[in-house]
């Protein structure tokens, strides 16, 4: 919709004229901004970072001057479509974070619309205050984007929604007009007796007979405007009216939202029923005990959670679907009254009622997750967005479920429905055919199916749009449950805000049709070439970067609850950092006619330069994003045949030259400590000077096993296998897992040295040379687990390889085998008859779990290991910033002490004198040691030294 005159060239410089500071045109932003977390692909001109208010205002003017659209947003988390445009698209998430404050009388917070949800409860914690609505994605959502949509959340049933909790908004229109709303006016601001708001009285003044009857029927009703909140008996509100707008009316400057007061005491009630049907049935009656939450969840989904490697899942009641509802109270002994009442009406097949708080966050955060979760289904299918919050009065809902899973049925479509129970809304993710190979074919299936929903919903007297908005995916289906009337009046209403049409065009009025644009049925099948096998992708690299599907959990700060997922993130606050920002450059890498061309496009290297190939997101994002997968892939593509950088010649082959250096320790360990050598060794190896580097072992672990005396026992058989790393930089340790399995009666055996996992050519894409030595080393370990012989690795990355990569570049029978015989020494041990740990009493224990650890094998072994011995354990989330070479390399090497500042260094200063730092890795022990000046122990080191 460019105007007339207007050159796409134009749009820049006039941003830097009117003073805009922030401004990227660049390929890499624009693919970073091109999706959302919807269905939909549109590749903005420019993307603006505002630094200050003023800015939107400059930028909303220039758009409108020529004629470009401008579309406002947050996180991004947006699952309809609502923050994509083909214009500008104002990113407040980077800058405009500010809470201004917060008044504990009035209780109100003032706030940028920038600000994170979770950000606004932490500065109210204090007060003894909070912000009521809490979507499932409250770690990263912002409040402007909570009031683009009317966001609601788990425990809307408690707080409301949004729009309940909106006191106060400074916005400026898509014709300039700035607007104080619920509060004083400011200067210039037109008044509600002229200007828009007075044509906006005079219109809702000749509509109160629609607008009473169609708008505002039940609570979950946000589809569309609310005009509902106009009516005069409710005091025509136009900041409750704006909010659910979607940034087509205008655009939020700063926010005034009401806060509220927290019972002491929550406790849940977990009730287990044959289907979700019947769950949704005994809703209704659950209401009357006034509970916070009350929200539905299948099995289904739950079963999805438990195949993710590593993840911890707690028990639940018995059942096919799930009901958890939310009670509070002044003590726990009301909150467990409360429950015996839920109890005595639920109908449950079983229960579960849950009091501990630690255990009641496990629970929550499955359901946190869902949307991720419920991205694959059962049979491990994409599942999509598109129709994903309808809502319907409560009392139809178990008649709305039966009906909806009909509806799949007949479409040959499956889905799993979870969602807000108490308030009748219904998520659920479909597995469209939108990877089929007529694109044209899936989007008219989505289409099809979409279309029969909506009427479906309206013969419940519902609502398309329960909680996310319209957006792209069902603006143009707001005519199955409005009459034309009401349709023509929100165009008016739009006209009389964003009369140029500059604001978000295409959704809510005048709406894009819901199959165009669509990303997924764009997307092409890329295998041919591939150097990983994408067992759980069907071999499709496409379908593997296609699993992100923007619900952006990677831009949360997990750290402090022990996720890893994404370390540079935090590091640099850059959405090219996220691993959502990642999987959207690949993606566009793949889709034809933007910007990123190929594998070697300096947009794909910028935005995995980052990455630390943590493998954080192969547990931590529900979806099941694995970047450093998708990593390795890239660098072996881009570099297949080619020159490579330095470090991928020196520290991508560190086991060959290990073992050349092994022949004369002293004499390499002299040059490398010089100051000559030294700074040679460091530039040769692509190492950043400021780095030191680790000596060589006088004497390797297989050394000291060739020369220690041979020894007879009948215990079992372990094999010990010890990596590269171990070997020749900490053989320690290595003896130390010998005494530790010996003293548990088992009969050490160490395979050869050609058993090597191959993780340094794995992590820098020499992905032919990682198979070569991978199929050796399987050939020579997969024996062993085959006759029963558990394999314990050392060093945690590279016993992960055996137990993940190692399957997608050797697959076969023998790979599987020698995954499920791998063993981390923790889970060996606890699986030991008879054996238990030494006393640690009294030792205080700092654990780094490597991200590997925690992210491929389960640092839970461990931890149940440590505790049982009598230890006190602190697990620190995040990485360690090291990352095997990653950190050492050049270019890496502040964000790399930044990470490092995240958790790690700032627990160890905190930790006394006597704590123990548990780091089994050897690159957390290494930035242990040149970050903070501290020795970091294996397990094995401290389990030797209490025997």
């Amino acid at each position: 919709m460019t105007r007339a005159g207007s050159s796409p060239d134009d749009l820049l410089p006039a941003l830097r004229r009117a003073g805009v500071g922030d401004v990227d045109d660049s390929g890499l932003a624009r693919a970073l901004y091109s999706s959302d977390g919807s269905l939909y692909r549109v590749l903005p001109r420019a993307v603006v970072r505002p630094r200050h208010p003023d800015e939107i205002e400059a930028v909303l003017t220039v758009c409108r001057e020529l004629g470009v659209p401008l579309t406002a947003r947050g996180a991004g988390t947006s699952i309809a479509g609502n923050a994509v445009g083909p214009g500008v698209v104002l990113d407040t998430s980077r800058y405009l974070t500010r809470v201004h404050a917060i008044d504990p009388e009035a209780r109100t917070a003032t706030v940028d619309p920038g600000v994170v949800q979770s950000a606004l409860q932490a500065a109210a914690k204090p007060h003894g205050l909070r912000f009521g609505p809490d979507p499932s994605t409250h770690n990263r959502c912002t409040i402007g984007g909570m009031i683009g949509n009317n966001a609601c959340g788990s425990r809307a049933l408690g707080y409301g929604r949004t729009s309940d909790n909106v006191v106060g908004l400074d916005v400026v229109t898509g014709a300039g007009d700035r607007l104080a709303l619920g509060a004083p006016a400011a200067a210039g601001a037109p008044d509600a007796a002229g200007g828009v708001l007075g044509e906006l009285r005079r219109l809702v003044d000749v509509e109160l007979a629609a607008i009473r009857t169609e708008l505002g029927r039940f609570g979950r009703q946000v589809s569309g405007y609310s005009l509902e909140h106009l009516l005069p008996e409710r005091g025509f509100d136009v900041t409750r009216a704006l909010v659910g707008s979607e940034g087509t009316l205008a655009v939020v400057r700063q926010a005034t939202v009401r806060l509220v007061t927290d019972a002491p005491h929550r406790g849940l009630v977990v009730l287990g029923y044959p289907t979700m049907a019947d769950a949704a049935d005994a809703t209704p009656g659950l209401l009357r005990h006034e509970p916070t939450a009350c929200e539905g969840l299948d099995q289904r989904i739950v079963q999805r959670l438990r195949d993710v490697p590593a993840a911890v899942v707690p028990e639940l009641p018995r059942g096919g679907g799930w009901l958890i509802v939310e009670l509070t109270g002044d003590t726990v002994a009301e909150v467990e009254g409360k429950a015996a009442r839920v109890l005595a009406d639920a109908g449950a097949v079983d229960s579960l009622v849950v009091t501990d708080r630690g255990e009641a966050e496990a629970i929550w955060r499955i359901r946190e997750d869902v949307a991720g979760l419920a991205a694959r289904t059962p049979d491990g299918r994409p599942a999509h967005a598109g129709w994903e919050d309808a809502a319907v009065p409560v009392e139809q809902l178990g008649a709305y479920l039966r009906g909806f899973e009909e509806l799949l049925a007949g479409h040959g479509l499956q889905g799993v429905p979870y969602g807000h129970f108490g308030d009748g809304c219904v998520h659920v993710r479909i597995d469209f055919p939108l990877g089929d190979r007529s694109p044209d074919r899936g989007r008219a299936a989505y289409r099809a199916f979409v279309t029969d929903a909506a009427a479906l919903v309206a013969r419940f007297g519902g609502s398309v749009s329960g909680e996310h908005g319209d957006g792209r995916a069902r603006s143009e289906l707001l005519a199955s449950m409005y009459s034309p009337g009401v349709l023509a009046l929100f165009e008016r209403v739009k006209g009389l805000f964003d009369p140029a049409d500059v604001l978000n065009p295409g959704v809510l009025v005048r709406p894009a049709r819901v199959e165009d644009d669509i990303r997924v049925a764009a997307a092409p099948r890329a295998t041919a070439g591939l150097a990983l096998a994408y067992r759980h992708d069907g071999g499709d690299f496409s379908t593997a970067v296609h699993r992100c599907t923007g619900v952006g959990k990677c831009r949360a700060d997990l750290q402090a609850s022990g996720g890893v997922m994404c370390p540079s993130w935090p590091a640099t606050r850059e959405e090219k950092d996220t691993t959502r920002g990642r999987a959207r450059v690949l993606q566009e890498m793949l889709a034809p006619g933007g910007p990123v061309r190929d594998w070697r496009s300096p947009e794909v290297h910028a935005a995995l330069d980052l990455c630390l190939s943590c493998k954080g997101c192969s547990r931590d994002c529900p979806t099941g994003v694995d970047m450093a997968s998708y990593k390795a892939e890239v660098l072996h593509q881009s570099y297949r045949r080619r020159i490579r950088p330095r470090s991928h010649y020196t520290l991508g082959r560190l086991p060959r030259w290990s073992d050349l250096a092994a022949r004369a320790p002293r004499l390499v360990n002299a040059v490398m400590t010089s100051r000559v050598g030294g700074r040679l060794a460091r530039w040769g190896a692509g190492v950043d000077q400021r780095r030191s580097l680790p000596p060589f072992a006088e004497r390797t672990f297989r050394q000291w096993w060739a020369d220690r005396p041979a020894r007879d026992g009948d215990g079992r058989p372990v094999a010990l296998w010890v990596d590269s790393f171990t070997d020749h930089f900490a053989p320690e340790v290595a003896e130390a897992t010998v005494a530790v399995l010996e003293d548990a009666g088992y009969r050490v055996q160490v395979p050869p040295a050609e058993a090597c996992c191959g993780l340094t050519w794995i992590t820098t894409g020499q992905l032919d040379a990682a198979r070569r030595t991978l199929s050796r080393t399987v050939g020579l370990l997969a024996p062993l687990a085959e006759a029963g012989i558990p394999v314990v690795g050392v060093e945690p990355s590279c016993t992960a390889v055996l137990r993940g990569e190692a399957q997608d570049l050797v697959p076969g029978p023998a790979a599987a085998a020698l995954a499920a015989g791998t063993r981390t020494l923790a889970e060996l041990l606890r699986e030991t008859p008879g054996w238990s740990p030494p006393s640690l009493a009294g030792v205080e224990v700092v654990a780094q779990p490597h991200c590997h650890h925690a992210a491929v094998l389960g640092w839970a072994a461990d931890e149940r290991l440590l505790r049982e011995a009598g230890a006190s354990v602190r697990r620190l989330g995040g990485c360690c910033g090291l990352a095997g070479n990653w950190g050492v390399e050049r270019g890496h090497h502040d964000v790399s002490v930044t990470i490092a500042e995240q958790q790690l260094l700032p627990a160890v200063r905190a930790a006394g004198p006597d704590a123990v730092v548990l780091a089994d890795g050897f690159s957390c022990r290494t930035q242990l040691d040149q970050l903070a000046g501290r020795s970091g122990v294996h397990l094995a080191q401290l389990l030797a030294g209490a025997s």
